[in-house]
């Protein structure tokens, strides 16, 4: 039966055409008075926004200090240097503004600025962080979910290798975010599909559960699921199509504010997976993703095969095969990557850069040993290297079904 739960989301969200110019009088309603402006490259100075932003700063005499500099998979690096400046600055209030990789950056200073503590050591679950600036956010990219999580991902540099490690607390929630689909319009094809199937995948380590009876949750996935196949085909063909994108942006956030769910045990192994991949690669987290998850589906689907014939009806419309279910799932799967194909996403490990013989090295910064991941079914390290050798061209899970 589904589990119980507390469901609480304490981030408000504004949402709509020039929102982003009420930024100022929301860091004031939250107590922010001395502000670090997060931000990535120079797509925000060149658009105009972070003139925008500074002029409601300015409007509401809050003091800000600029901090720019984040890049995909936010490196720890970064996120040290921004602790130090917020302790020099005497910052009491983060803005990010970007997507998810700024917003797990701004939630990585933010705890720990206050703290003594290396960050490194809840970044890999040995201690648990106490404490947080108020971060808020201005959403440019649908895609991570970031402005509602509790998490944020970090990579990091140690003894030789890099780990690309996460850290939850409720209170690392933004207190408020700021979604204007507009600015989104001018995100690139590359980066808008690289969200999509991080959304997507949100969903998908929700969706793929042993809780029984979780009707509604489930409908709610499917529907979050649906909605991003279809506002995401409209988005292909027509970019500036601002009515897709804002069904987008706000599908990003109800696939990762944990709505669908709140009541069942979820996987997640496929992003435990993935972030090896982009630690080792750079590649972009959807990217990773897109060539992981539909090898893991086939790996594990014999765990509960009317799960995905579920998934192949109710998301792709398959017609079930009532006398061989395995068949129905099968295309299921096949119709997700065929989606992710169109969107432009790679495959294999080949097209993120890599090969079967980089899968020793995922392994050991996987660090899984004697452990296990995952929730729907308990990988071990020889199952993680089935799959990862299965995601490479040599060995690919689906060479003979899919050309």
């Amino acid at each position: 039966m589904m589990n119980d739960f507390v469901f609480h989301i304490p981030t408000e969200f504004v949402f709509g055409s020039n929102a982003e110019l009420q930024v100022g009088r929301y860091i004031k309603k939250y107590g922010g008075t001395n502000v670090l402006l997060h931000y990535g490259g120079s797509s925000a100075e060149k658009s105009g926004l972070l003139q925008r932003i500074e002029i409601s700063l300015q409007d509401e005499n809050i003091s800000y200090t600029t901090f720019g500099g984040v890049q995909a998979n936010p490196e720890s690096s970064l996120v040290y240097e921004g602790i130090e400046l917020c302790r020099k600055e005497k910052i009491d209030f983060i803005l990010a503004v970007g997507g998810g990789s700024v917003i797990d950056s701004a939630k990585a200073i933010g705890i720990g600025v206050n703290d003594t503590e290396d960050i490194w050591e809840y970044y890999v679950n040995r201690k648990s962080p106490k404490c947080t600036i108020p971060v808020g956010v201005v959403l440019t990219i649908a895609a991570a979910g970031s402005e509602c999580s509790d998490g944020s991902v970090i990579t990091f540099q140690r003894e030789g290798n890099r780990y690309k490690r996460g850290c939850c607390a409720e209170f690392m929630r933004p207190l408020f975010a700021i979604l204007n689909p507009k600015l989104t319009v001018t995100v690139s094809p590359w980066q808008t599909s690289c969200g999509i199937v991080d959304m997507m995948a949100h969903v998908m380590e929700r969706y793929f559960t042993n809780t029984k009876n979780t009707e509604l949750t489930d409908y709610m996935a499917e529907a979050i699921l649906k909605t991003i196949i279809q506002e995401g085909k409209k988005v292909k063909a027509h970019p500036e199509d601002e009515q897709a994108r804002a069904n987008l942006m706000w599908a990003s956030t109800m696939a990762h504010c944990n709505i669908c769910g709140v009541d069942k045990e979820q996987d997640w192994a496929s992003h435990d997976l993935e972030h090896e991949l982009s630690s080792l690669y750079g590649c972009a987290h959807g990217a990773g993703l897109a060539v992981i998850m539909p090898v893991w589906m086939k790996y594990v689907m014999k765990h509960n095969v009317h799960r995905f014939v579920r998934f192949a009806v109710n998301v792709f419309g398959c017609r079930e095969n009532l006398e061989n279910p395995f068949e129905t799932g099968i295309e299921g799967i096949q119709e997700l990557r065929k989606f992710w194909k169109e969107l432009g996403m790679p495959q294999t490990l080949e097209e993120l850069g890599g090969s079967c013989e980089d899968v020793p090295i995922l392994l050991e910064t996987l660090e899984i040993k004697k452990n296990t991941i995952g929730g729907f079914v308990k990988l071990t390290e020889a199952d993680c290297k089935e799959i990862y050798t299965m995601c490479s061209r040599r060995n690919y899970a689906f060479s003979e079904e899919w050309k």
